[in-house]
């Protein structure tokens, strides 16, 4: 065949341009390409919060966070929004705040977000009110929490270990985060939402430095969802232990800037910004101890410093309200016994328990005023509550606890609160004895029991002093022993929260020789709608509960006075409004207008030693009363 050599020519270099065409309209279309990614990226950069060399960057902008540590689970839900209004008013912008596992999954696989668990609701109400939020959402919070939020069913999983890469903790881990991310990952900032910064662990450098263990915490954050700026937070010599590279790691427990930008520095590639996480203006209390404060003039000057030097800084806390029910926690190390915190966390906080600002408010109002952008102005200072005294409450209706046991549960040896899977409260154990005088020893005992012979309180036992054995006589042949314990708070901090099971944990031994065959009540006091009263009164001698109603034509806080009794729990409406003791330093009960109804008005009081006649009340707390006849075993 003969080619047309002419024609194959031309064909050849009209296929060359044509290549070299489209190579240039492709070298156009990724040159148009990467200007449109660096013009996302400028304007998420624009838009967004991110972290600058030195400063916090929103929207690209220099952002101090002048933040307050604020707890939904402590705060009445109704009074979230006034708690907010009153942190802007001192010169906030951000609220940081704990998520607790152990409320949202108090048993396996069954979530709770409703009611005051709803901290959606609490993170939304934050962006309303024109507060950006800090979100803590690792399992373990500290806190003083029971268990450090973790919920109590994690125990029964054998072989698990919180804290570490132990696969059925890894587990559990994934399942609440995984639940915590569909809530709270669409409220972050680069979502459309206020929550700037999230926390992963919790000061783990205090307790281990195991960076593979971090390094699956943040796998699992983002697996979550939390795809925004990530921190770690720990105090400055436990940064090395604590930190992730690529994380920035904040301070706690330092308010010295130069030492502040030092350790971060150190520890981020030479760069900030510089974020004291937790700053302490006072501290906590717990049962049997002085009551803690500190005065404003001591930390104002500190705050100035760190605002002065264009350090962010969350105070820890800015209010801690109460905390209810049995959700106190507890401390527990080598050199200090048992100790159990108080449920009133006011912490002598700038805002008090009851959500009134102080004089540590106003001192740090006028501090935080000086750094204000220019012209902008705060709110108004809230105005502090009305309170209001009831007049005596008398309680008519009672029934002794051992008159109204639920169905038992049988066993050779004493089953603890974990095995019965009960988590809070109370767990009764009985046996029979023979007629018999000598020692009777409770090995493990968790936490504080009444000893109780054929119905009568023979004595109590207290963990916090060391004390697991007394005397006992029997004189019949044989007798009914009763051993009710309560479970005062699992441990919340240290190497001890591997060693949390509650109510009796070893052998029970009479004269060295081991009791056996128990029957074990539970009684975790989730519904007292359930108890029936009776109207005779009961005779003192065990524990015992009572009854009573009031009537109110006006709605204010008010204090329950609990001094004149010995050691309980008070309900009103419902709530439960957590425990008294009489040793102190609280001796009254925060009761929020915001749990009172106009007309009728019903109370419940389980007391374990010493009943009084009636409830009085008060317009102010009593929270620095040691009675220490009340520390004599009775």
């Amino acid at each position: 065949m003969k080619l047309n050599l002419n024609h194959t020519h031309n064909s050849h270099h009209f296929k060359t341009n044509r290549i070299i065409f489209l190579l240039n309209i492709f070298a156009v279309y990724l040159i148009l390409m990467v200007a449109n990614v660096k013009n996302v990226s400028a304007q998420q950069s624009q838009s967004g919060f991110a972290l600058g060399d030195s400063v916090f960057l929103l929207n690209g902008k220099p952002f101090q966070i002048i933040s307050g540590e604020m707890h939904y689970t402590r705060v009445p839900r109704e009074a979230w929004k006034s708690r907010m209004l009153a942190a802007k008013a001192m010169g906030l912008n951000t609220i940081s705040t704990y998520v607790f596992w152990n409320t949202h999954e108090p048993q396996k696989g069954q979530f709770d977000f409703s009611g005051n668990n709803d901290i959606v609701e609490f993170v939304k109400l934050a962006k309303q009110v024109g507060l950006w939020v800090i979100l803590r959402p690792s399992p373990y919070v500290c806190a003083e929490w029971e268990f450090g939020g973790y919920p109590y069913w994690l125990q029964n999983e054998d072989g698990l270990v919180v804290r570490s890469k132990e696969s059925k903790y890894l587990q559990a881990y994934k399942s609440y985060i995984d639940e915590i991310g569909k809530k709270l990952a669409p409220l972050q900032i680069n979502h459309g939402g206020n929550i700037l910064m999230v926390q992963v662990e919790n000061e783990y450098g205090l307790y281990g430095n195991d960076k593979d263990y971090l390094s699956v915490n943040v796998k699992m954050f983002r697996k979550a969802g939390f795809d925004g700026v990530l921190y770690t937070c720990d105090p400055p010599g436990n940064i090395a232990n604590g930190h992730l590279d690529g994380l920035l790691p904040a301070v706690n427990g330092t308010d010295r800037p130069e030492q502040v930008k030092r350790v971060i520095r150190n520890n981020h590639n030479g760069k900030g910004p510089y974020f004291i996480s937790e700053w302490y203006p006072a501290w906590f209390d717990w049962w049997g101890a002085p009551h803690h404060t500190v005065p404003s003039a001591r930390y104002a000057p500190r705050l100035d410093s760190v605002l002065a030097a264009g350090l962010s800084i969350n105070m820890y806390m800015f209010h801690g309200g109460t905390t209810r029910g049995f959700m106190n926690g507890a401390n527990l190390n080598d050199n200090s016994p048992y100790e159990p915190q108080v449920n009133s966390y006011g912490y002598d906080a700038p805002l008090d328990e009851a959500g009134n600002p102080t004089p540590k408010y106003m001192a740090f109002r006028k501090v935080i005023e000086k750094y204000l952008p220019a012209g902008q102005k705060l709110p108004p200072v809230p105005a502090s509550k009305p309170s209001m005294v009831i007049p005596p409450i008398a309680l008519g209706q009672s029934v002794r606890m051992l008159d109204m046991l639920p169905k038992p549960s049988s066993g050779l040896i004493p089953l603890t609160f974990e095995d019965l899977k009960q988590d809070y409260g109370f767990v009764l154990y009985r046996t029979q004895i023979q007629k018999h005088s000598g020692v009777l020893k409770l090995e493990g005992l968790r936490d504080y029991a009444i000893v109780m012979i054929d119905g009568k309180k023979v004595g109590v036992l207290d963990r916090r002093l060391k004390q697991d054995s007394l005397t006992i006589t029997t004189d019949k042949p044989t007798s009914t022993l009763d051993i009710l314990v309560e479970n005062l708070g699992r441990i919340n901090f240290g190497k001890y929260l591997l060693k949390n099971k509650k109510g009796i944990t070893g052998r029970v031994l009479l004269n060295g020789n081991e009791v056996k065959n128990w029957q074990m009540y539970s009684l975790p006091f989730n519904h007292i709608e359930n108890i029936k009263f009776g109207q005779k009164p009961v005779v003192a001698g065990s524990p015992v509960l009572k009854k009573g109603t009031f009537i109110l034509n006006k709605l204010q806080d008010t204090y329950l006075n609990m001094s004149n009794w010995g050691k309980g729990v008070v309900w009103v409406n419902g709530h439960n409004l957590g425990r008294y003791w009489s040793i102190g330093p609280q001796q009254t009960l925060y009761l929020p207008a915001e749990w009172l109804k106009e007309g009728k008005n019903e109370i419940v009081v389980l007391e374990l030693l010493n009943p009084a006649l009636n409830i009085i009340t008060t317009d102010k707390p009593i929270l620095n009363l040691l009675q220490q006849s009340a520390l004599i075993n009775k």
